[in-house]
């Protein structure tokens, strides 16, 4: 897919549904994550 090293991501919604699975493919894509969400 895409090499996201050293790129920085702020998902909002990460408690669960779609912003955890974001969450999860940018990180495993070399994305730092930062999250947020109610849970």
């Amino acid at each position: 897919m895409f090499d996201l090293t050293g790129k920085n991501a702020l998902i909002t919604g990460a408690s669960g549904g779609i912003g955890a699975d974001i969450a999860r493919k940018l990180h495993a894509q070399g994305a730092t994550v930062g999250l947020s969400g109610t849970r």
